[in-house]
């Protein structure tokens, strides 16, 4: 049984990986999407450590670069002014890195509005997407790569 499934895998190997390169871009772009979806102060640190390391590695080779943080479930809390440990890093690097974009989902922030009894306040520095997993399938079919810190 095992040596069919390794038969298989096999063979199912350069299918699933011509996937993975058919929805990435050949225009030159380096295009970075990072997945923030618990609500833990390090990862918050480590997804902006991510974005400021691959800005800063494209920008020092001369690549253009895109980055898009995602934020969803606990994730959001990333983006609420009233309880993210980052806002002044998210002001300085939305600042400074011009193709650095946030993401807040708006299904998360309905159910906060639901729960709390007011909608949450949101960074100045994001934007609101219908859907945090919606919008990383956009970006993956838009050749970003996803990461989750």
């Amino acid at each position: 049984m095992k040596r069919r499934e390794l038969i298989l895998g096999s063979l199912l190997l350069p299918i699933a990986s011509t996937q993975l390169i058919a929805g990435q871009s050949d225009d030159g772009v380096k295009r970075l999407a990072i997945q923030v979806s618990d609500g833990d102060t390090a990862t918050f640190t480590k997804a902006l450590n991510v974005a400021a390391n691959f800005a800063r590695g494209m920008s020092n080779k001369g690549e253009i670069f895109e980055i898009e943080i995602v934020a969803f479930n606990a994730g959001i809390n990333l983006l609420r002014t009233d309880k993210s440990p980052v806002n002044d890093r998210l002001k300085s690097m939305s600042e400074s890195i011009p193709d650095l974009t946030f993401s807040a989902c708006n299904n998360t922030i309905k159910g906060i509005t639901k729960k709390e009894g007011k909608a949450p306040p949101i960074s100045e520095y994001a934007r609101v997407v219908p859907g945090g997993v919606g919008r990383l399938m956009v970006l993956d079919d838009s050749g970003f790569f996803i990461v989750r810190p």
